[in-house]
């Protein structure tokens, strides 16, 4: 068979997804994997002897990376794929696993028609995407390209006070190969959209051209605690009201900016969280995205003179704490073009987009020419075990990433 007659297998994409979900599985049918726990090591295992029943080079890194690399023709800069297996808290089957998994059905499939490609090929597995143990997200291609010192990282605490350091070598996975072990020639990565553009418009293919800014903050306020009945309402210090202010803030600063300005406030702590007591202390997160970095700035200053007032209004205490900050990234032109004429030529409805998520390749773009590939989730819905991608789609996406990984190393 001809390389530009391949297709990848849909049934055998199918069901490795769903070898993978199974670890980690909740009642309510979510995927829990978080960063370093039992279940992301068991789940790493499986994706190890995948890799190795392929004949891949296996090789991790002091932060917990996993590469899988496919011998080129030339020892030369691999071109890579791949994207990550840990899951928040109510996870679905496919946010990350796509990435991964679709880069090892590409290798299979080369595999079974003997093509070998110029470059080498490799796919990677990022350690602690998510953030939802170790902050900030992207930890693993953050620091694998040089912007989070590797001590920094290992000092960090989990929200279980667990540092990380000490779970990545207990489950096993603290390598040693250098950092970075490869700097790419390119990076694709597959995922699903995580929103409702693809599935709305009906289109089956997005050629991601470039990804929010992220900011995230911890707000705490200390106020005062006190009888729930006995005390005048203009005589409280109440957090858990300062809590409730600054989420209807939030929503009204997203209204007001308008174009891709989004916030989201999205935990919310009170103590000592009783029905009849006016809450002494909150603390929240706060998350704010925008394209344009200018925007995304100003968003933060509003919040912050929000913030000063709000103080001296209710006659508290409040104090932040960044938790990440990444400006927005352009993707390169080149293989996003590709991406969308690789999705032409296989007959695809493709259109240009631009991610609302964080993903790894934001972090590889810093070494590397880098572009997205996404395929619809439906309804938008994702972090949710509801999370769904239609076979036909999934397929089609790992074609995409198949065809253009082979011109990218060719």
């Amino acid at each position: 068979m001809k390389a530009e007659q391949l297709r990848i297998n849909q049934a055998r994409l199918l069901a490795a997804l769903d070898e993978l979900a199974a670890i980690g599985r909740t009642e309510d049918g979510s995927c829990c994997r978080l960063a370093l726990t039992d279940e992301d090591k068991a789940g790493r295992d499986l994706v190890v002897k995948r890799m190795r029943e392929l004949g891949l080079e296996v090789r991790i890194d002091p932060i917990g990376n996993i590469f899988g690399r496919r011998a080129g023709r030339e020892d030369i800069a691999p071109v890579m794929t791949g994207s990550h297996i840990d899951t928040v808290r109510t996870g679905g089957r496919f946010d990350g696993c796509l990435g991964v998994l679709g880069g090892l059905e590409v290798v299979r499939t080369l595999n079974g028609a003997g093509i070998a490609t110029r470059r080498p090929l490799v796919v990677a597995v990022f350690t602690d995407e998510e953030g939802a143990r170790f902050h900030p997200d992207m930890a693993g291609s953050l620091a694998y390209v040089g912007g989070l010192p590797l001590q920094e990282l290992y000092d960090t605490r989990g929200i279980d006070g667990k540092r990380f350091e000490d779970e990545l070598r207990r489950i096993g996975y603290l390598g040693d190969a250098p950092i970075p072990l490869y700097r790419p020639h390119a990076y694709v990565e597959l995922h699903i959209e995580q929103g409702p553009v693809l599935d709305i418009e009906g289109v089956t293919i997005g050629a991601v051209e470039n990804l929010q800014g992220i900011s995230w903050q911890e707000v705490t306020i200390v106020g005062q605690s006190n009888h729930a009945g006995t005390t005048p309402m203009r005589l409280r210090h109440d957090a858990g009201y300062c809590a409730a202010a600054i989420g209807h803030f939030l929503r009204q600063l997203a209204r007001d900016m308008g174009g891709n300005q989004v916030a989201t406030m999205g935990k919310v702590d009170l103590h000592p969280n009783l029905i009849n007591v006016i809450a002494a202390r909150a603390k929240v997160t706060v998350d704010l995205r925008n394209t344009d970095e200018a925007l995304l700035k100003q968003a933060e200053q509003r919040f912050a003179g929000f913030l000063k007032q709000l103080a001296a209004d209710e006659g508290v205490k409040i104090e932040t704490r960044s938790l990440a900050r990444f400006e927005p990234v352009i993707f390169d032109q080149g293989v996003a073009d590709l991406i969308a004429r690789t999705a032409q030529r296989l007959g695809l409805s493709c259109r240009p987009m631009t991610s609302g998520a964080g993903h790894d390749a934001q972090m590889i773009a810093r070494i590397a020419p880098t572009a997205m590939i996404f395929v619809p989730s439906i309804r938008g819905i994702s972090h949710n075990p509801a999370e769904d991608t239609k076979p036909e789609h999934l397929a089609a996406g790992a074609d995409v990433l198949l065809h253009t990984l082979l011109e990218l190393a060719a």
